[in-house]
């Protein structure tokens, strides 16, 4: 079980802003409040997916889907940033790995506010075991549900740490703490399984 207060203490020591929601309804009800009027650009993450959050967000602003190629460098240059994470530990260390390199980059530089979304099924008790779920868990999950031809992709079971040229696992960023040029940085943990 995830203690959260602790959790909370780590991220706010790195900068971060961590908010604590028991349900993803709770929290998309508080992020279609808190971002509006503003340019917002979403990471592929099947998270913020389930969570129905584009469609909710794009009524009252002007957002840009993943999904669509045309908007992935436009959204390079959007207000705003939402995605998720592959692992974070209870230390507070936020572990993504990205396969273009969009995603990751947009989480470190260009944006005045990034939001993290983050289930309890992410949460790892220190960054070894974060990376290794980034690695092992998520990475493979997406690569098979992407329809990628890598070994992972097979099973869903883990990183073979493959060479194959659809290889999803091409950059990893580790925030240790947040990056000096984002205004603002938040943390949406939500006490309910949700994406890889």
């Amino acid at each position: 079980m995830t203690n959260w207060t602790k959790l909370t203490e780590r991220l706010e020591k790195r900068g971060f802003t961590p908010k604590v929601f028991a349900t993803a309804a709770e929290a998309a009800d508080y992020l279609d409040q808190e971002i509006d009027g503003v340019s917002v650009a979403f990471g592929g993450s099947m998270t913020v997916q389930e969570m129905g959050l584009y469609p909710r967000l794009a009524a009252h602003n002007n957002a840009l889907w993943h999904w669509n190629k045309d908007a992935l460098e436009q959204a390079a240059a959007t207000d705003v940033y939402l995605c998720s994470v592959n692992g974070l530990s209870e230390e507070g260390e936020i572990i993504n790995i990205d396969g273009v390199g969009n995603r990751v980059a947009s989480t470190i530089f260009g944006h005045k506010r990034v939001y993290f979304v983050v289930g309890r099924n992410k949460i790892a008790p220190d960054y070894d075991q974060a990376l290794w779920r980034a690695r092992n868990i998520a990475a493979p999950r997406n690569c098979q549900r992407l329809g990628l031809k890598t070994p992972c992709a097979v099973k869903a079971d883990k990183c073979y740490n493959c060479s194959s040229p659809e290889r999803s696992c091409r950059a990893l960023v580790v925030l240790w703490e947040k990056p000096r040029n984002v205004e603002r940085m938040e943390v949406i943990l939500i006490d309910e399984e949700l994406g890889y």
